[in-house]
């Protein structure tokens, strides 16, 4: 950890206010959300269709956002999209405890997801723009404040939990106008090339469509995201199934969080020094690919529950480990492919793809695990994702060999 903090106070104070944010903003998200589907069912007493439409329009309007918000970033300025959004989901969470209404509840899950859509590019586009060369090394530090919002969020909700949910909710919407105050009085107005153009927005929308070695990229990576997510879905079905219950859940997620506070700056610092970016990239995805290889090599053993955790428990540090290698260089790779106009717009259109990607990986790895429990073959869930991984890995190593990640010409 001193090496983290030793990375941290080298940065001038936006980035430092910006990691920090985004440590609070993970805090405040988690605080409430695991705990969001159970209270919709016991203390507002839905339907369960009705909790999947709540929790389904919070995503839609995040995911279904993001390149608008990126575009406002672009054309109003970072700053104000960052607290614009803080404020929004303030609202939206005090929304959640203050009322068990389905109509109010479907504005505070649109108004909760929105508010991610606005701050999440906005202060990606920021960060890449306020650190310049140093963009890997910030992206670092700014992934061990977002791993150390992801473990605390759920210990804080818990114990907040003994008091209600409605102290939960209203606890995360403090921490969210706090994290607007903080914005507003320590971070400094910074805006891309872009801010107060009058050219419309489509020409901006179609330069990033029609941008095809960017698009090209983001579709190589949409596997890692759609990878990724089965620490929310084939991993904990995983541990139910063989008998880890929901204390074997809460260990992954634990491990997963600790290895990137942890070791995220040390293995950024490694990769840098010996590979490219594309290449760091490649390797981090190739990792995660290999990452599902020990589940498809146990599916057939008849293992006790605690042998049967080490395959997933090697799965989960294996998936972290490509991650780390992967994302402080892939957000540096899409702020360089950017160039220095349209940063919001295409964190925007990467964040808007990578979210089709997730949605689509769900429903395949869901009826690939429904299929191979049934067929007596489950195995094959955790081969097609290695192979999903690995085949990713190939594709953006073979667009950095045709010099097709390299940084935008100034227009």
């Amino acid at each position: 950890m001193t090496g983290t903090l030793r990375q941290f106070r080298s940065f001038d104070r936006p980035i430092q206010v910006l990691q920090i944010n985004q440590a609070g903003i993970n805090l405040g998200f988690y605080m409430l959300m695991p705990y969001l589907a159970q209270h919709l069912a016991d203390g507002a007493g839905l339907a369960v269709w009705t909790i999947g439409l709540v929790l389904g329009l919070r995503n839609l309007s995040q995911q279904g956002m993001f390149l608008v918000g990126g575009t406002l970033a672009d054309r109003l300025g970072y700053k104000p999209m960052i607290m614009l959004g803080c404020s929004l989901r303030t609202a939206g969470f005090a929304l959640f405890g203050l009322s068990t209404s389905l109509p109010v509840l479907l504005v505070a899950a649109a108004v909760t997801g929105f508010a991610g859509a606005l701050f999440n590019p906005a202060a990606r586009a920021y960060l890449a723009g306020a650190a310049g060369e140093r963009k890997v090394a910030a992206f670092a530090v700014f992934n061990v404040f977002y791993q150390g919002g992801i473990l605390l969020g759920p210990l804080v909700g818990l114990a907040l939990l003994n008091s209600g949910f409605t102290t939960v909710c209203l606890v995360a919407a403090a921490v969210f106008a706090v994290l607007t105050v903080l914005q507003g009085l320590c971070l400094p107005a910074r805006s891309g090339a872009a801010a107060g153009a009058d050219r419309p927005v489509l020409r901006d929308w179609r330069q990033a469509f029609g941008d095809r070695d960017f698009v090209s990229f983001a579709a190589a990576m949409i596997a890692s995201y759609a990878l990724s997510y089965q620490m929310y879905l084939a991993l904990p079905l995983q541990v139910q199934r063989v008998g880890g219950g929901d204390a074997g859940v809460m260990a992954l997620y634990a491990i997963s969080a600790l290895l990137g506070i942890a070791g995220q700056v040390r293995v950024t610092s490694w990769c840098a020094g010996r590979w490219s970016r594309g290449r760091a990239i490649s390797r981090g995805l190739a990792l995660m690919g290999v990452a599902f290889l020990p589940p498809a090599a146990a599916a057939h053993l008849l293992l006790p529950t605690p042998w049967a955790m080490l395959p997933v428990i090697a799965c989960t540090v294996l998936l972290t480990a490509g991650t780390l290698v992967a994302f402080p260089f892939e957000m540096a790779t899409i702020a360089d492919m950017a160039g220095d106009r349209l940063i919001g717009t295409y964190y925007g259109l990467y964040n808007l793809l990578s979210g089709i990607g997730i949605l689509a990986g769900n429903l395949l790895s869901g009826a690939l695990v429904d299929v191979g429990r049934t067929s007596g073959l489950g195995g094959l869930p955790w081969l097609l994702m290695a192979a999903a991984g690995l085949a990713s890995a190939a594709a953006v190593g073979r667009l950095e060999r045709r010099g097709r990640l390299a940084p935008a010409t100034a227009s």
